[in-house]
């Protein structure tokens, strides 16, 4: 294996390392805060909806 190989699988490997990471932080993280996050504001509104009714 010489210099050319090496620093190609170095590559992919920092890519593959890189996507996987940012894969874990996706779906652990900012994916369940936008929806949570969604949620609570549609709560807000409808229950300011619901206040401006009465």
């Amino acid at each position: 294996m010489d210099f050319s190989q090496f620093s190609g699988f170095l590559a992919f490997l920092t890519v593959l390392t890189t996507g996987f990471w940012l894969m874990i932080f996706l779906l652990t993280f900012a994916i369940p805060y936008w929806v949570i996050g969604n949620i609570m504001e549609i709560r807000k509104y409808k229950k300011l909806e619901k206040a401006a009714k009465k």
